[in-house]
């Protein structure tokens, strides 16, 4: 692989010194070709993530981990922005949602952030693994019952997209007329369209979540995190919830679609099953959220021997750094697709299952899925954050699916136990607009009892 010694073509910067424009679909295009561009100059870079919206992006791979690693110099928390404290960032801007100040762990440092945290991290330790699988398991079969007689799927709209929002309904205790609130904020704050319009719904809709769960408290994430010894008052629990939830839908949906753009583009990980490795693979070299972890100084420093400033905003590139080392031939998970130091992910382990679980069941279904188009002709999706296609159109040989009243098992991926199904808490599901329906959830119910 040669490294361009001129900018992609299409790239803002081309011949004029320009920051680098991460949100235009050059860049969504082939991001690894301007990640070799800007790693050329050193190992950060200078970008805009929005119009009016300026960072510097952290390229290189021992950078980023030295940057991740030194909470002391490197802060979290966004009320540190220079350029949004001067009133140099448009408050209408898409990409605030993601980065402005929430009192959660991913916005805290020190002390605070180390309560909000472990919070997350023993409540999720209160969801086993056998029974994560199992209801990863029933939902990916509903789904696939739902077009596998057709023998053609969009993999994204139907299967990647909605698989975690089934499964974090069901882990967090929500309802589906709240769900589907949720669902519609989170997709509208990664695209930056009505972002703010889509937060200020999130926001509503896991305020509900908690009013129910404090009144009716059950086997759930949710109100796991309300009985907690951290004691989380009600603001924390709401934008603690926003981030999982945010975290567990659009970017887990991502990395599946990704995964299965990996399994399908390379013949070696389908035919040998290789699951674990196609994932790492993905993870490595298309990890759903490619430039995030937002810091900022706390005094005037340099990263990787280039100078910062005290309040700027630094973006680790994950896809820059991952692909750096990958392409020397790295073969370990010492990728940063989790993020690393003490804001690393907090539920990598229970993420990647649902990854791992949603990709064997498609294929053990489905075994000879293969893509309806070349994949050069597939189209990614532009944004400053993500790395995402915008659909994964996919063929194979028509299943009829199983009758819904005496359901079969299916093939079980290795890593899961069998178990039989067991129905979520039923309710009334509500699309994003407000109009009652029998929608997904209730016929994801109706599916698993037969009714």
């Amino acid at each position: 692989m040669t490294t361009p010694s001129v900018p992609p073509p299409g790239c803002p910067a081309h011949g004029s010194g320009r920051r680098i424009s991460l949100d235009t679909p050059e860049f969504a295009a082939d991001p690894h070709a301007f990640y070799r561009y800007m790693r050329q100059s050193g190992p950060t870079a200078a970008v805009t993530i929005a119009p009016g919206v300026d960072a510097t992006l952290v390229t290189d791979y021992s950078a980023a981990l030295e940057l991740l690693q030194d909470p002391g110099t490197f802060r979290k928390d966004s009320r540190r922005w220079r350029d949004l404290n001067e009133g140099r960032v448009n408050p209408d801007s898409p990409v605030l949602p993601l980065l402005s100040y929430r009192p959660n762990c991913m916005f805290t440092d020190g002390a605070e952030h180390l309560r909000l945290r472990q919070a997350i991290t023993e409540s999720f330790a209160r969801i086993s693994n056998s029974r994560l699988s199992k209801i990863v398991n029933q939902a990916a079969r509903f789904l696939i019952s739902q077009f596998s007689a057709r023998g053609s799927a969009d993999l994204l709209r139907d299967y990647a997209q909605q698989l975690p929002l089934y499964v974090f309904n069901e882990l967090f205790g929500c309802p589906a007329e709240i769900g589907d609130r949720v669902l519609f904020g989170i997709s509208g704050m990664f695209d930056g369209v009505n972002a703010e319009q889509a937060s200020q719904v999130l926001a509503q809709a896991v305020g509900e979540l908690v009013a129910l769960k404090r009144a009716q408290p059950g086997e759930d994430i949710t109100s796991y995190l309300l009985q907690h010894s951290a004691q989380l008052t009600n603001e924390e629990l709401v934008h603690t919830l926003v981030l999982l939830l945010g975290a567990g839908g659009e970017p887990e949906g991502n990395l599946i679609g990704n995964g299965f753009y990996t399994m399908l583009t390379n013949e070696e990980y389908a035919r040998n099953g290789q699951f674990d490795k196609a994932l790492d693979d993905t993870l490595w070299r298309n990890p759903p959220m490619s430039n995030y972890a937002p810091h900022y100084p706390v005094a005037d420093t340099d990263v990787g021997g280039d100078k910062v400033r005290a309040g700027e905003l630094l973006l680790v590139s994950f896809g820059a750094a991952n692909t750096a080392l990958a392409d020397r031939g790295a073969d370990t998970r010492g990728h940063l697709a989790w993020s690393a130091g003490p804001h690393a992910c907090p539920s990598k382990e229970p993420a990647r299952l649902i990854a791992l679980t949603g990709l064997e069941t498609l294929f053990n279904a489905l075994p000879d899925v293969e893509l309806a188009v070349p994949a050069d002709s597939l189209v990614w999706r532009p944004g400053p954050f993500n790395r995402a296609l915008t659909s994964l159109p996919v063929r194979f040989g028509a299943v009829t699916p199983r009758p819904a009243a005496q359901p079969q098992p299916t093939a079980v991926p290795h890593h899961q136990q069998v178990h039989q199904p067991v129905a979520p808490r039923p309710a009334a599901p509500q699309a994003a607009g407000g109009k009652s329906g029998r929608g997904g959830w209730s016929g994801f119910v109706r599916w698993l009892t037969g009714q």
